[in-house]
């Protein structure tokens, strides 16, 4: 009888997983449509009335939906699993503050991640998106009351065009207590990419400081510091459907506030080559710092520095 029991329960395990999943599906589907459908009387006044005053109380309210949007999503986030979370750094975090926030990224799942441990210790996360994201039907939608900023990737004219319309989203966001957060890798890691990039790096992509540099020459006075996020997950890089399964068992956070350094804080991105050479050098910096640090999070040895110092001089590449 037990030879006949033990080949099914692990099968009796995917068939329990795969429910969570679905019911996890149904509940964040339903979360978006609610906030959704909560944020359009907002949307629609923030279209039609742009004056100031009343854009400072729509942004207000919008941002407040999304709030609660992230709280239910951490509810059914710990509902479907049980996550050993290790948080360093979230002490002295204003939540009436304005932060430039910068993370590397793995996963889908890195969002949510984020949006939960941040959630009230700073102000709403407005995430740098692709531009095609705008068109996802409902969250598009939601993404644009919320002014996320779409960034288009290209040069030329269309270059010129996307870097001023992320300018004009960074102004707005001087009206109300705002978290800027930017995945200056551009996209979610993977040894593909890696190697087909040449990173110079273990466990990062390079960096891009396109919209970095814009958050930064926009409204770099008003940020209280650079939150420079390590995420790790010792257990392996989940995916989406992972984390709707509850296989996201163990998640580890390094929080590190960063002072700006006050040569950022006023520069012309698009025309100033010394300017980009300067945050792109700042940058590089906090991107070997962050690869050191995955080792020793996941328990690895880092590898000797140069010989001559070299790898604090590798290139990073690329600004967009």
């Amino acid at each position: 009888m037990g030879g006949f029991l033990l080949p099914r329960i692990p099968m009796i395990q995917r068939l329990l997983s795969s429910f969570k999943g679905v019911v996890a599906s149904v509940l964040i589907v339903t979360n978006v449509f609610v906030a959704s459908i909560a944020m359009l009387p907002f949307a629609l006044a923030k279209l039609l009335l742009p004056q100031a005053a009343i854009r400072r109380y729509v942004d207000h309210a919008l941002n407040g939906i999304a709030e609660t949007w992230v709280m239910l999503n951490g509810w059914w986030i710990a509902l479907m699993q049980n996550v050993d979370w290790r948080i360093d750094g979230l002490e002295a975090l204003n939540s009436r503050g304005w932060y430039l926030v910068s993370s590397n990224h793995q996963s889908w799942v890195d969002i949510l991640v984020l949006q939960k441990v941040f959630l009230r210790r700073i102000p709403m996360l407005k995430f740098f998106l692709k531009r095609e994201l705008i068109y996802v039907p409902v969250i598009g939608f939601a993404w644009w009351a919320l002014d996320f900023p779409f960034m288009r990737r290209g040069t030329g004219r269309s270059g010129k065009l996307d870097l001023a319309t992320t300018r004009k989203a960074c102004e707005r966001f001087k009206l109300i207590p705002t978290s800027v957060i930017n995945f200056v890798e551009g996209t979610r890691f993977s040894e593909e990419k890696k190697l087909k990039q040449r990173s110079p790096f273990e466990h990062l992509l390079k960096p891009k400081i396109g919209g970095l540099s814009i958050a930064l020459a926009t409204m770099g006075e008003q940020f209280e510091a650079l939150l420079d996020v390590t995420i790790v997950y010792p257990q392996g890089v989940p995916t989406f459907w992972d984390l709707l399964c509850g296989r996201l068992h163990e998640v580890v956070i390094d929080i590190r506030q960063r002072e700006i350094p006050r040569d950022l804080l006023d520069g012309d991105y698009e025309r100033d080559a010394e300017y980009r050479g300067r945050v792109q050098a700042w940058v590089q910096n906090i991107w070997l710092e962050k690869d050191a640090r995955i080792n020793t999070l996941l328990g690895r040895p880092n590898p000797p520095a140069d010989a001559d110092g070299s790898a604090l001089n590798r290139s990073a590449g690329g600004t967009r």
